[in-house]
């Protein structure tokens, strides 16, 4: 049967070969027309190819394993976030995933992860599905012509969506599986149809390797101002990470993925995975506009029958509706995806009980501590289960899932940055202002991005700023375009003494959070390095 497309200069195994088509890097264009054809996906109004992922639309946190063995039993911090799969299991899962492929066309994407080559490594996606072909194309960094020949992958992922797992055969907890293996350089994904755990296991793998290379991986946004300035914005989903990078008045790096080496920041993606749901085109005009391009896959976006036309407001199918789109259209967007060492470093949290201040500037040991903590709150509606009151999360480093090393590693490497740059540290709390979720509003983004602005650009350096009482956080008493008592969130709360309740109330839940890492945390604070910074 036939190979079609732009092949490298890595050749696919003959067992993948055999009996079937196989299509390599096809662009865009020819994706989408695979996957209208194969009917699982449908033409927008305005270009875009919206998709629906079936019983999955989010990440399966239980279903994701690593290898253990003896490359990884010493470095991975095991675990409910990092479970443990012998090499057994994992073999005879790649076996059936495999066998899964027969009579299916398959398309083959090959890509980088990592826009500085010094520490980027080769992808090759292997999927019978042409839309996800897509989104590997959009979200991992395309080939340049020259490197065709040249490429070879260092990890493969065997994307198989349809086929499921069977637990006593496979060592899986469903029939939903996420499996990286570091010695076979492989990574099995099956079970599931949303894209996000594709990208999400390339960013696991650099999170393993880079510490090594003295580079700090994070789960952030970045950009950089006309002066040459960058900033990193570290948050969890629905804290407006990718909402306040993606400003006009700034240069785009990325959305997502980043890493600092001692050159500076670099992208690990090439492009954007952002969220949809009652998407504003006036407060977020560049991402909205990516949805009503050609090149863009929405997951699970409602769209009429006939006319075509998004209802972008539309939550029926998940609250997690996404837009998968390449940087190319972001209007500001670094070529290079490239950027300087950070001068300042922003912590995004959406405090649903409104005590947080929204914003503060941190010392040393409180940006580790929060980074660490990785706190936001999360309401009714955005996950099942949730009842109508806030709930804390906490996801140590911004994003424990991806994270296989012990996060207090990732904070000594943080520390070290800071200890060289000095760079400024922020948090920022995009969450409610007046009371809590359901008695207070959302605080206005127009607010948070004056606040952004003046942090960035040095107006809040010679600020004057008071204490808070509970969280010993320094609050600016003024900023430009921002009424000065909604910098310090008491002044917002109607009942004083609710307030001071609530404020207690979630910082014993930090407390609480912060006793597994107490321990080692304390013996990084007492390093040289950390008491001189």
């Amino acid at each position: 049967m036939p190979i079609l497309g732009r092949q490298t200069g890595e050749k696919l195994p003959e067992t993948l070969v055999k009996k079937r088509n196989v299509y390599i890097n096809l662009t865009p264009g020819e994706l989408t027309e695979h996957a209208i054809k194969a009917g699982t996906a449908m033409l927008s109004k305005n270009g875009a190819l919206v998709v629906e992922t079936g019983e999955h639309t989010g990440r399966s946190a239980d279903a994701k394993f690593i290898v253990k063995d003896q490359m990884t039993q010493e470095t991975v911090d095991w675990g409910k976030v990092n479970q443990p799969m012998t090499s057994q299991h994992a073999d005879a899962l790649f076996t059936d995933v495999i066998s899964s492929y027969k009579g299916q066309s398959l398309y083959v994407q090959d890509s980088y992860a990592g826009a500085d080559a010094d520490y980027s490594i080769g992808v090759r996606t292997i999927s019978p599905s042409a839309w996800h072909s897509l989104f590997a194309q959009n979200m991992f960094i395309d080939l340049k012509k020259s490197e065709y020949e040249g490429f070879a992958s260092d990890f493969t992922i065997y994307h198989a969506p349809e086929f499921t797992a069977t637990p006593k055969k496979h060592g899986t907890n469903s029939g939903t599986f996420i499996v990286i293996d570091f010695t076979n350089k492989r990574i099995l994904i099956g079970g599931t149809s949303y894209a996000g755990e594709i990208k999400k296991s390339i960013f696991t793998v650099l999170n393993y390797m880079l510490p090594e290379q003295g580079v700090f991986p994070m789960h952030c946004s970045a950009n950089v101002d006309e002066n040459g300035d960058a900033a990193v914005f570290f948050g969890l989903s629905g804290t407006g990470k990718t909402t306040l990078s993606a400003d006009s008045s700034r240069t785009l790096i990325g959305d997502d993925e980043h890493g600092w080496s001692s050159r500076g920041l670099f992208n690990f993606e090439g492009g954007c995975y952002a969220k949809t749901i009652r998407l504003n085109p006036k407060a977020e005009p560049e991402i909205y506009e990516t949805t009503q391009r050609f090149g863009t896959i929405l997951e699970n976006v409602i769209m009429d029958d006939v006319t075509r036309a998004l209802d972008l407001d539309d939550a029926s199918l998940t609250e997690n509706t996404r837009a998968s789109y390449p940087l190319t259209l972001i209007p500001n967007a670094s070529a290079t995806g490239t950027g300087p060492t950070p001068k300042d470093i922003v912590m995004l949290t959406a405090d649903a009980f409104g005590v947080l201040p929204p914003i503060s500037r941190l010392d040393t040991t409180q940006a580790l501590y929060h980074f660490l903590s990785g706190y936001t709150a999360k309401i009714a509606g955005t996950e099942k289960g949730l009842g109508d009151e806030p709930v804390a999360a906490f996801s140590a480093c911004f994003g424990a899932p991806f994270m296989p090393r012990h996060p207090v590693e990732y904070a000594k490497i943080m520390a070290e940055k800071l200890e060289e740059t000095g760079a400024r540290c922020w948090l920022v709390n995009t969450g409610w202002t007046g009371g809590a979720y359901g008695t207070g509003e959302r605080m206005p983004i127009a607010y948070t991005r004056a606040m952004l602005r003046a942090a960035l650009n040095g107006e809040l350096e010679t600020a004057c700023y008071t204490t808070h009482p509970v969280f010993g956080l320094s609050m600016p008493t003024t900023c430009p375009h921002v009424p000065s008592h909604v910098l310090n969130p008491m002044n917002t709360w109607d009942d004083k003494v609710a307030y001071m309740a609530a404020a207690q109330k979630l910082q014993s839940m930090f407390e609480e959070n912060f006793k597994q890492f107490e321990a080692k945390f304390q013996e990084l604070m007492l390093t040289p390095l950390v008491r001189a910074a």
